[in-house]
């Protein structure tokens, strides 16, 4: 009789649970620079680029990853999207400069400790802690790249378009006909054929095909083994050198997999989130598992 009300408790707890997790907490977001420091672990093409928490990193990161650079991207970050339209609470317009290298320091420091408005951040906005230098790269051309899962193949999906560098739901109204879906078999991985479809939906003007088809696998390489739910780069940039490159990708991590990524969940930012689901979700993880921890059966 205990363990049958055990049982009941159990299952509406982990409905609840079910519930409370896809509302609130469902999926990791990371930064934009950690995310470039992960694809760059796998062997995918990223900006050169370094973060700064202060003025004086700033500093120290142009001096010693920019020494020659005319020009600097400065990117905010914050884990919201529209940065480059955002506006700071201070009167900066944009999130998102390319300015000249001196011009750099000064730029960060009006950008550190100060509140950014954007489409996703809502009135309040949020702060940004930290600036990402990147080197401006020379682009031939902007293309849209994502893999997410798909409840219809229950699998990976991977979405390309030849024309990027603005949401996919405006790409879908105006381009529909250049969007290709790629589902992937979840057993089998990714193949050779399946990489060459999306190269061809990418449609790259100067890529080599064969570097372009092996930066595709690497990338659902990174998907699959991260426990991602989401990978969005958009831009995937070509540059004049005839490389893809990741410039500006978005990554999501499932929460359930934290127990095995825990270098991927250390890099957590929670003063980017809700302050309420940050004190209340450890609690009630802590909560579920002593209720399951107690329904598991005796040996």
């Amino acid at each position: 009789m205990v363990r049958g009300s055990l049982g009941k408790l159990a299952s509406r707890a982990l409905s609840v649970a079910g519930k409370w997790q896809h509302q609130q907490l469902r999926r990791l977001n990371i930064h934009e620079y950690q995310g470039a420091e992960l694809m760059g672990k796998y062997g995918i093409n990223v900006p050169r680029g370094a973060a700064a928490g202060s003025v004086q990193e700033v500093k120290d990161t142009l001096k010693n990853v920019f020494p020659s650079e005319k020009e600097i991207v400065v990117k905010s970050q914050i884990l919201a999207g529209g940065r480059g339209l955002g506006t700071f609470k201070s009167g900066l317009q944009g999130g998102v400069h390319i300015v000249k290298a001196e011009e750099a320091e000064n730029l960060g420091a009006k950008m550190l400790g100060q509140i950014l408005v954007t489409k996703q951040t809502g009135p309040q906005g949020k702060i940004v802690s930290k600036v990402y230098l990147c080197e401006k790269l020379s682009l031939v051309n902007e293309m849209y790249f994502a893999i997410t899962l798909d409840r219809n193949t229950a699998g990976p999906l991977i979405i390309a378009c030849s024309k990027g560098g603005t949401s996919i739901e405006d790409l879908a109204e105006k381009y529909p006909h250049m969007i290709i879906k790629v589902p992937i078999d979840v057993f089998k991985g990714i193949s050779d054929e399946d990489a060459a479809k999306v190269v061809d939906g990418l449609a790259p003007k100067t890529a080599d095909r064969q570097s372009s088809i092996e930066q595709i696998k690497k990338l659902y390489e990174l998907f699959c083994k991260s426990d991602c739910t989401l990978l969005e780069i958009n831009p995937l940039a070509e540059t004049a050198d005839n490389k893809l490159v990741a410039a500006d990708a978005k990554l999501n991590f499932d929460d359930n997999a934290a127990f095995r990524q825990k270098e991927v969940f250390s890099l957590r930012d929670t003063t980017q989130e809700d302050p309420r689901e940050v004190y209340y979700w450890l609690p009630f993880q802590l909560f579920i598992s002593r209720i399951l921890f107690r329904c598991m059966p005796l040996c």
